[in-house]
Protein backbone atom coordinates (compact mmCIF):
# COMPACT_ATOMS: atom_id res chain seq x y z
CA UNK A 1 0.00 0.00 0.00
CA UNK A 2 1.47 3.72 -0.44
CA UNK A 3 1.46 5.55 2.54
CA UNK A 4 -0.06 9.02 3.04
CA UNK A 5 3.43 10.99 2.56
CA UNK A 6 3.91 9.43 -1.06
CA UNK A 7 0.57 9.82 -1.77
CA UNK A 8 0.52 13.83 -1.10
CA UNK A 9 4.06 13.67 -2.79
CA UNK A 10 2.21 12.31 -5.94
CA UNK A 11 -0.42 14.52 -5.75
CA UNK A 12 1.93 17.84 -5.23
CA UNK A 13 1.74 20.49 -8.25
CA UNK A 14 4.44 22.40 -9.04
CA UNK A 15 1.81 25.41 -9.27
CA UNK A 16 2.01 25.16 -5.44
CA UNK A 17 5.88 26.59 -6.04
CA UNK A 18 3.68 29.97 -6.48
CA UNK A 19 2.29 30.03 -3.04
CA UNK A 20 5.85 28.48 -1.47
CA UNK A 21 7.62 32.07 -0.30
CA UNK A 22 10.43 30.47 1.48
CA UNK A 23 11.15 28.03 -1.39
CA UNK A 24 11.37 30.55 -3.88
CA UNK A 25 13.58 32.94 -1.71
CA UNK A 26 15.83 29.40 -1.65
CA UNK A 27 15.35 28.94 -5.67
CA UNK A 28 16.59 33.04 -5.94
CA UNK A 29 19.24 33.16 -3.82
CA UNK A 30 20.57 29.50 -5.18
CA UNK A 31 20.40 31.10 -8.99
CA UNK A 32 22.35 34.38 -7.91
CA UNK A 33 25.26 32.59 -6.50
CA UNK A 34 25.73 30.13 -9.30
CA UNK A 35 25.50 33.11 -11.46
CA UNK A 36 28.05 34.55 -9.63
CA UNK A 37 30.23 31.56 -10.04
CA UNK A 38 29.73 32.04 -13.55
CA UNK A 39 30.73 35.09 -13.72
CA UNK A 40 34.27 34.41 -11.75
CA UNK A 41 35.25 32.52 -14.28
CA UNK A 42 35.87 35.29 -17.01
CA UNK A 43 37.90 37.27 -15.20
CA UNK A 44 40.96 36.72 -15.98
CA UNK A 45 44.15 36.39 -13.72
CA UNK A 46 46.48 39.38 -13.72
CA UNK A 47 49.89 38.83 -15.64
CA UNK A 48 48.38 35.77 -18.14
CA UNK A 49 48.77 36.49 -21.74
CA UNK A 50 45.68 36.00 -23.39
CA UNK A 51 46.61 35.10 -27.26
CA UNK A 52 49.11 32.75 -26.06
CA UNK A 53 46.54 31.21 -23.91
CA UNK A 54 43.83 31.09 -26.66
CA UNK A 55 46.35 29.09 -28.75
CA UNK A 56 47.44 26.83 -26.53
CA UNK A 57 44.10 26.09 -25.43
CA UNK A 58 42.62 25.39 -28.99
CA UNK A 59 45.07 22.57 -29.30
CA UNK A 60 45.02 21.16 -25.89
CA UNK A 61 41.18 21.28 -26.05
CA UNK A 62 40.93 18.64 -28.16
CA UNK A 63 42.43 15.80 -25.25
CA UNK A 64 42.74 16.03 -21.58
CA UNK A 65 42.80 19.88 -21.40
CA UNK A 66 39.36 19.76 -22.47
CA UNK A 67 38.05 17.85 -19.70
CA UNK A 68 39.58 19.68 -17.37
CA UNK A 69 38.20 22.61 -18.56
CA UNK A 70 34.63 21.17 -18.26
CA UNK A 71 34.57 20.22 -14.78
CA UNK A 72 36.53 23.85 -13.90
CA UNK A 73 33.23 25.42 -15.79
CA UNK A 74 35.81 27.12 -18.84
CA UNK A 75 37.39 28.80 -16.04
CA UNK A 76 40.84 26.82 -16.36
CA UNK A 77 40.84 27.10 -20.33
CA UNK A 78 40.35 30.81 -19.30
CA UNK A 79 42.25 31.07 -16.28
CA UNK A 80 39.66 32.80 -14.69
CA UNK A 81 40.31 33.71 -10.83
CA UNK A 82 38.39 30.09 -10.24
CA UNK A 83 40.19 28.11 -12.34
CA UNK A 84 41.41 25.42 -9.34
CA UNK A 85 37.63 25.65 -9.13
CA UNK A 86 36.41 23.59 -5.89
CA UNK A 87 39.02 20.46 -5.87
CA UNK A 88 40.78 21.26 -3.42
CA UNK A 89 38.20 21.76 -0.81
CA UNK A 90 36.95 18.29 -2.42
CA UNK A 91 40.35 17.20 -1.54
CA UNK A 92 40.77 18.48 1.61
CA UNK A 93 37.48 16.91 2.37
CA UNK A 94 38.83 13.39 1.65
CA UNK A 95 41.61 13.90 3.76
CA UNK A 96 40.16 15.18 6.80
CA UNK A 97 37.51 12.34 6.40
CA UNK A 98 40.02 9.49 6.15
CA UNK A 99 41.76 10.86 9.28
CA UNK A 100 38.49 11.33 11.25
CA UNK A 101 37.96 7.66 10.79
CA UNK A 102 41.87 6.76 11.53
CA UNK A 103 42.45 9.73 14.22
CA UNK A 104 40.80 8.61 17.74
CA UNK A 105 40.75 12.31 18.65
CA UNK A 106 39.50 13.47 15.07
CA UNK A 107 36.60 10.62 16.35
CA UNK A 108 35.83 11.68 18.99
CA UNK A 109 35.48 15.39 17.97
CA UNK A 110 32.69 13.63 15.62
CA UNK A 111 30.68 12.48 18.45
CA UNK A 112 30.45 15.40 19.94
CA UNK A 113 27.87 16.93 17.63
CA UNK A 114 27.07 20.34 15.86
CA UNK A 115 30.30 21.88 17.67
CA UNK A 116 32.32 19.05 16.98
CA UNK A 117 30.91 19.39 12.98
CA UNK A 118 32.23 22.89 12.93
CA UNK A 119 35.28 22.18 14.31
CA UNK A 120 35.68 19.52 11.79
CA UNK A 121 34.44 21.99 8.96
CA UNK A 122 37.02 24.39 10.08
CA UNK A 123 40.10 21.85 9.89
CA UNK A 124 38.47 21.15 6.80
CA UNK A 125 38.85 24.60 5.34
CA UNK A 126 42.30 25.04 6.59
CA UNK A 127 43.31 22.38 4.53
CA UNK A 128 41.89 23.78 1.80
CA UNK A 129 43.92 26.88 2.12
CA UNK A 130 47.05 24.78 2.02
CA UNK A 131 46.17 22.36 -0.80
CA UNK A 132 44.90 25.21 -2.69
CA UNK A 133 48.22 26.80 -2.19
CA UNK A 134 50.98 24.13 -3.50
CA UNK A 135 48.00 23.66 -6.50
CA UNK A 136 48.37 27.48 -7.08
CA UNK A 137 52.01 27.53 -7.08
CA UNK A 138 52.46 24.23 -8.83
CA UNK A 139 50.20 25.95 -11.87
CA UNK A 140 51.89 29.15 -11.79
CA UNK A 141 55.65 27.29 -12.29
CA UNK A 142 53.52 25.36 -15.13
CA UNK A 143 52.14 28.61 -16.68
CA UNK A 144 55.90 29.95 -16.65
CA UNK A 145 57.19 27.09 -18.03
CA UNK A 146 55.03 26.74 -21.10
CA UNK A 147 55.80 30.58 -22.08
CA UNK A 148 51.83 31.53 -21.23
CA UNK A 149 52.79 34.23 -19.34
CA UNK A 150 53.44 38.36 -20.12
CA UNK A 151 55.78 39.04 -17.43
CA UNK A 152 57.25 36.02 -15.26
CA UNK A 153 58.92 36.13 -12.14
CA UNK A 154 58.12 35.84 -8.55
CA UNK A 155 55.63 38.96 -8.56
CA UNK A 156 53.71 36.88 -11.28
CA UNK A 157 53.93 33.48 -9.10
CA UNK A 158 52.84 35.38 -5.69
CA UNK A 159 49.84 37.43 -7.42
CA UNK A 160 49.23 34.55 -9.27
CA UNK A 161 48.92 32.29 -5.91
CA UNK A 162 47.07 34.57 -4.17
CA UNK A 163 44.11 34.85 -6.94
CA UNK A 164 43.56 31.39 -7.39
CA UNK A 165 43.68 30.86 -3.48
CA UNK A 166 41.01 33.73 -2.81
CA UNK A 167 38.92 32.69 -5.77
CA UNK A 168 38.79 28.96 -4.53
CA UNK A 169 38.04 29.78 -1.11
CA UNK A 170 35.27 32.58 -2.33
CA UNK A 171 33.74 29.38 -4.05
CA UNK A 172 34.03 26.81 -1.18
CA UNK A 173 31.84 29.81 0.93
CA UNK A 174 29.15 30.22 -1.78
CA UNK A 175 28.62 26.46 -1.60
CA UNK A 176 28.37 26.58 1.99
CA UNK A 177 26.11 29.42 1.73
CA UNK A 178 23.86 27.34 -1.01
CA UNK A 179 23.96 24.58 1.44
CA UNK A 180 23.08 26.33 4.28
CA UNK A 181 20.30 29.15 2.89
CA UNK A 182 19.40 27.41 -0.81
CA UNK A 183 18.53 24.57 -2.63
CA UNK A 184 20.45 21.35 -2.78
CA UNK A 185 24.20 20.74 -2.30
CA UNK A 186 26.28 24.07 -2.83
CA UNK A 187 29.55 21.99 -3.88
CA UNK A 188 27.79 19.68 -6.53
CA UNK A 189 25.50 22.43 -8.26
CA UNK A 190 28.87 24.29 -8.59
CA UNK A 191 30.09 21.49 -10.22
CA UNK A 192 26.95 20.74 -12.00
CA UNK A 193 26.81 24.57 -13.54
CA UNK A 194 29.94 24.23 -14.99
CA UNK A 195 29.99 21.03 -16.61
CA UNK A 196 26.14 22.36 -18.24
CA UNK A 197 27.97 25.53 -18.75
CA UNK A 198 30.13 23.99 -20.95
CA UNK A 199 28.51 20.95 -22.47
CA UNK A 200 26.79 23.59 -25.55
CA UNK A 201 30.63 24.77 -26.61
CA UNK A 202 31.47 20.65 -26.24
CA UNK A 203 28.39 19.70 -28.73
CA UNK A 204 29.48 22.55 -31.26
CA UNK A 205 33.18 21.25 -31.42
CA UNK A 206 31.40 17.51 -31.37
CA UNK A 207 29.27 17.97 -34.45
CA UNK A 208 31.74 19.98 -36.24
CA UNK A 209 34.09 16.82 -35.80
CA UNK A 210 32.00 14.99 -37.99
CA UNK A 211 31.17 17.70 -40.51
CA UNK A 212 34.86 17.64 -41.38
CA UNK A 213 34.84 14.16 -41.61
CA UNK A 214 36.91 13.32 -38.67
CA UNK A 215 34.24 11.22 -37.07
CA UNK A 216 31.65 9.24 -39.11
CA UNK A 217 28.37 9.72 -38.81
CA UNK A 218 27.38 6.40 -37.89
CA UNK A 219 29.80 7.10 -34.54
CA UNK A 220 27.81 10.28 -34.18
CA UNK A 221 24.47 8.51 -33.70
CA UNK A 222 25.64 5.62 -32.14
CA UNK A 223 27.78 8.02 -29.19
CA UNK A 224 24.20 9.98 -29.28
CA UNK A 225 22.22 7.01 -28.64
CA UNK A 226 24.79 5.76 -25.78
CA UNK A 227 24.26 8.92 -24.39
CA UNK A 228 20.77 8.45 -23.73
CA UNK A 229 20.92 5.07 -22.49
CA UNK A 230 23.71 5.87 -20.17
CA UNK A 231 21.32 8.64 -18.60
CA UNK A 232 18.47 6.17 -18.33
CA UNK A 233 20.80 3.64 -16.83
CA UNK A 234 21.97 6.38 -14.36
CA UNK A 235 18.59 7.43 -13.26
CA UNK A 236 17.66 3.38 -13.01
CA UNK A 237 20.16 2.96 -11.19
CA UNK A 238 20.32 6.25 -8.45
CA UNK A 239 16.08 5.24 -8.01
CA UNK A 240 16.87 1.36 -7.19
CA UNK A 241 16.66 0.50 -3.68
CA UNK A 242 17.06 -2.57 -1.33
CA UNK A 243 14.04 -2.69 1.04
CA UNK A 244 14.63 -4.25 4.26
CA UNK A 245 11.58 -5.41 6.45
CA UNK A 246 11.07 -3.72 9.48
CA UNK A 247 8.48 -5.18 12.31
CA UNK A 248 7.64 -3.33 15.13
CA UNK A 249 5.79 -5.25 18.51
CA UNK A 250 2.21 -4.96 19.94
CA UNK A 251 2.12 -1.76 22.29
CA UNK A 252 -1.36 -1.03 24.80
CA UNK A 253 -1.87 2.42 26.09
CA UNK A 254 -4.05 2.56 28.44
CA UNK A 255 -6.61 0.19 28.07
CA UNK A 256 -6.24 -0.24 24.45
CA UNK A 257 -4.13 -2.91 22.56
CA UNK A 258 -2.78 -1.51 19.18
CA UNK A 259 -1.30 -4.42 16.50
CA UNK A 260 2.80 -3.90 15.57
CA UNK A 261 2.96 -2.35 12.59
CA UNK A 262 5.62 -3.20 9.63
CA UNK A 263 7.58 -0.78 7.15
CA UNK A 264 10.44 -1.20 5.18
CA UNK A 265 13.91 0.34 5.35
CA UNK A 266 15.13 1.44 2.25
CA UNK A 267 18.75 1.12 1.12
CA UNK A 268 20.06 2.59 -2.40
CA UNK A 269 21.73 0.29 -4.55
CA UNK A 270 24.62 3.70 -4.75
CA UNK A 271 23.93 5.32 -1.13
CA UNK A 272 26.93 7.41 -1.88
CA UNK A 273 25.66 8.94 -4.88
CA UNK A 274 27.97 11.16 -7.15
CA UNK A 275 30.58 11.37 -4.39
CA UNK A 276 32.78 8.68 -5.30
CA UNK A 277 33.27 9.84 -9.16
CA UNK A 278 33.93 13.54 -7.92
CA UNK A 279 36.72 12.30 -5.12
CA UNK A 280 38.32 9.99 -7.23
CA UNK A 281 38.31 12.68 -10.59
CA UNK A 282 39.77 15.66 -7.87
CA UNK A 283 42.50 12.98 -6.90
CA UNK A 284 43.31 11.75 -11.14
CA UNK A 285 43.06 15.48 -12.59
CA UNK A 286 45.82 17.16 -10.22
CA UNK A 287 48.79 16.00 -12.33
CA UNK A 288 47.04 16.08 -15.75
CA UNK A 289 46.45 20.02 -14.23
CA UNK A 290 49.87 20.69 -14.26
CA UNK A 291 50.94 19.02 -17.28
CA UNK A 292 48.89 20.55 -19.27
CA UNK A 293 50.22 23.88 -19.16
CA UNK A 294 53.83 22.69 -18.88
CA UNK A 295 54.12 21.60 -22.14
CA UNK A 296 57.15 20.10 -23.25
CA UNK A 297 59.35 21.19 -20.33
CA UNK A 298 57.41 18.15 -17.94
CA UNK A 299 60.04 17.31 -15.29
CA UNK A 300 61.03 13.91 -14.91
CA UNK A 301 59.57 12.93 -12.29
CA UNK A 302 55.60 14.35 -13.72
CA UNK A 303 56.67 12.76 -17.11
CA UNK A 304 57.22 9.45 -15.60
CA UNK A 305 53.83 9.83 -13.83
CA UNK A 306 51.57 10.55 -16.84
CA UNK A 307 53.37 7.93 -19.14
CA UNK A 308 51.96 5.52 -16.40
CA UNK A 309 49.54 7.19 -14.53
CA UNK A 310 47.72 9.35 -17.48
CA UNK A 311 44.08 9.16 -18.88
CA UNK A 312 43.87 6.57 -21.28
CA UNK A 313 46.35 4.05 -19.78
CA UNK A 314 45.89 0.62 -18.37
CA UNK A 315 47.47 2.15 -14.51
CA UNK A 316 45.32 4.88 -15.08
CA UNK A 317 42.07 2.98 -15.19
CA UNK A 318 42.71 0.41 -12.79
CA UNK A 319 43.75 3.59 -10.04
CA UNK A 320 40.38 5.32 -11.23
CA UNK A 321 38.58 1.87 -10.61
CA UNK A 322 39.92 1.45 -7.16
CA UNK A 323 39.74 4.86 -5.72
CA UNK A 324 35.71 4.39 -6.72
CA UNK A 325 35.57 1.43 -5.08
CA UNK A 326 37.19 2.35 -2.09
CA UNK A 327 35.10 5.60 -2.06
CA UNK A 328 31.78 4.23 -2.53
CA UNK A 329 32.15 1.93 0.64
CA UNK A 330 34.40 4.94 2.78
CA UNK A 331 31.56 7.04 2.36
CA UNK A 332 28.52 4.90 2.63
CA UNK A 333 29.61 4.03 5.69
CA UNK A 334 31.33 6.80 7.91
CA UNK A 335 28.76 8.98 6.61
CA UNK A 336 25.67 7.79 4.06
CA UNK A 337 24.64 4.89 5.82
CA UNK A 338 26.05 4.51 9.64
CA UNK A 339 24.72 1.00 10.52
CA UNK A 340 25.50 1.46 13.94
CA UNK A 341 23.29 4.71 14.15
CA UNK A 342 20.60 2.74 11.48
CA UNK A 343 20.31 -0.13 14.04
CA UNK A 344 20.08 2.69 17.49
CA UNK A 345 17.50 4.71 15.75
CA UNK A 346 15.55 0.91 15.31
CA UNK A 347 16.25 0.22 19.05
CA UNK A 348 15.44 3.13 20.39
CA UNK A 349 11.92 3.14 18.06
CA UNK A 350 11.11 -0.44 19.16
CA UNK A 351 11.58 -1.80 15.64
CA UNK A 352 13.41 -4.78 14.71
CA UNK A 353 14.04 -7.19 11.57
CA UNK A 354 12.68 -10.37 12.24
CA UNK A 355 14.92 -12.40 13.19
CA UNK A 356 17.43 -10.54 13.71
CA UNK A 357 17.81 -9.31 17.48
CA UNK A 358 18.27 -5.50 18.03
CA UNK A 359 21.62 -3.39 18.57
CA UNK A 360 24.70 -5.05 17.71
CA UNK A 361 23.35 -8.08 15.85
CA UNK A 362 21.48 -5.24 14.01
CA UNK A 363 24.11 -3.62 12.78
CA UNK A 364 26.07 -6.34 11.48
CA UNK A 365 23.15 -7.69 9.33
CA UNK A 366 22.78 -4.57 7.58
CA UNK A 367 26.73 -4.17 7.17
CA UNK A 368 26.67 -7.38 5.62
CA UNK A 369 23.47 -6.05 3.57
CA UNK A 370 25.47 -3.24 2.30
CA UNK A 371 28.54 -4.66 1.53
CA UNK A 372 26.84 -7.23 -0.24
CA UNK A 373 24.18 -4.29 -2.36
CA UNK A 374 27.85 -1.77 -2.92
CA UNK A 375 29.35 -4.53 -4.97
CA UNK A 376 27.06 -3.68 -7.49
CA UNK A 377 26.62 -0.18 -6.55
CA UNK A 378 30.57 0.44 -6.82
CA UNK A 379 30.88 -1.38 -10.50
CA UNK A 380 27.82 0.59 -11.66
CA UNK A 381 29.52 3.25 -11.22
CA UNK A 382 32.90 2.53 -11.86
CA UNK A 383 31.54 0.86 -15.61
CA UNK A 384 29.69 4.49 -15.94
CA UNK A 385 33.04 7.17 -15.30
CA UNK A 386 35.35 4.52 -17.75
CA UNK A 387 33.00 4.74 -20.29
CA UNK A 388 34.36 7.80 -21.72
CA UNK A 389 37.94 6.68 -21.71
CA UNK A 390 36.99 3.91 -23.71
CA UNK A 391 35.66 6.91 -26.30
CA UNK A 392 38.16 8.62 -26.37
CA UNK A 393 40.93 6.15 -26.92
CA UNK A 394 38.74 3.90 -29.38
CA UNK A 395 36.88 6.64 -31.41
CA UNK A 396 39.13 9.78 -30.52
CA UNK A 397 35.82 11.85 -29.55
CA UNK A 398 36.88 14.98 -28.64
CA UNK A 399 34.23 15.52 -26.13
CA UNK A 400 33.58 14.05 -22.32
CA UNK A 401 30.56 12.38 -23.17
CA UNK A 402 29.36 9.95 -20.80
CA UNK A 403 31.16 9.23 -17.44
CA UNK A 404 31.77 11.35 -14.23
CA UNK A 405 30.06 14.46 -16.22
CA UNK A 406 26.54 12.67 -17.32
CA UNK A 407 27.01 10.79 -13.68
CA UNK A 408 26.78 14.63 -11.82
CA UNK A 409 24.15 15.88 -13.94
CA UNK A 410 21.64 13.55 -13.73
CA UNK A 411 22.30 12.72 -9.86
CA UNK A 412 22.64 16.36 -8.57
CA UNK A 413 19.16 17.05 -10.86
CA UNK A 414 17.57 14.25 -9.41
CA UNK A 415 18.73 15.18 -5.71
CA UNK A 416 17.98 19.03 -6.21
CA UNK A 417 14.30 18.05 -7.44
CA UNK A 418 13.76 15.67 -4.62
CA UNK A 419 14.41 18.44 -2.35
CA UNK A 420 12.15 20.52 -4.42
CA UNK A 421 9.49 18.57 -3.85
CA UNK A 422 10.20 18.11 -0.32
CA UNK A 423 10.20 21.75 0.40
CA UNK A 424 6.83 21.80 -1.22
CA UNK A 425 5.24 18.63 0.54
CA UNK A 426 6.38 20.62 4.05
CA UNK A 427 4.73 23.34 2.66
CA UNK A 428 1.37 21.56 1.71
CA UNK A 429 1.75 19.90 5.43
CA UNK A 430 1.83 23.22 6.88
CA UNK A 431 -1.22 24.69 4.87
CA UNK A 432 -3.48 21.74 5.84
CA UNK A 433 -2.29 22.35 9.56
CA UNK A 434 -3.75 25.85 9.27
CA UNK A 435 -6.38 24.82 7.83
CA UNK A 436 -7.53 22.45 10.24
CA UNK A 437 -6.65 24.70 13.12
CA UNK A 438 -9.19 27.33 11.60
CA UNK A 439 -11.99 24.76 11.70
CA UNK A 440 -11.28 24.09 14.70
CA UNK A 441 -11.67 27.98 15.88
CA UNK A 442 -14.87 28.18 13.64
CA UNK A 443 -16.45 24.99 15.37
CA UNK A 444 -15.68 26.05 18.97
CA UNK A 445 -17.14 29.70 18.28
CA UNK A 446 -20.21 27.87 16.98
CA UNK A 447 -20.67 25.77 19.35
CA UNK A 448 -19.96 28.86 22.36
CA UNK A 449 -22.78 31.01 20.36
CA UNK A 450 -25.38 28.29 20.16
CA UNK A 451 -24.68 27.84 24.05
CA UNK A 452 -25.30 31.43 24.33
CA UNK A 453 -28.50 31.36 23.13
Amino acid sequence: MVSAAEQMAANTSWAALSKATDLRKRILFTLGLLIICRLGTYIPVPGIDGAALRQFMEGAGQGIGGMLSMFTGGALGRMGIFALGIMPYISASIIVQLMTSMVPALEQLKKEGEQGRKKINQYTRYGTVVLATLQAYGLAVSLEAGDLVSDPGIFFRIECVITLVGGTMFMMWLGEQITARGIGNGISLIIFVGIIAEIPAALAQFFASGRSGAISPAVIVGVIVMVVGVIAFVVFMERALRKIHIQYPRRQVGMKVYDGGSSHLPIKVNPAGVIPAIFASSLLLLPATLSTFSGSDTGAVMSTILAYFGPGQPLYMLFFIAMIVFFAYFYTHNVAFKTEDVADNLKNQNGFVPGIRPGQKTAAYLEYVVNRILVLGSAYLAAVCLLPEVLRSQFAIPFYFGGTSVLIVVSVTMDTIQQVQSHLLAHQYEGLIEKSQLRGKGKRRTKRGAARR
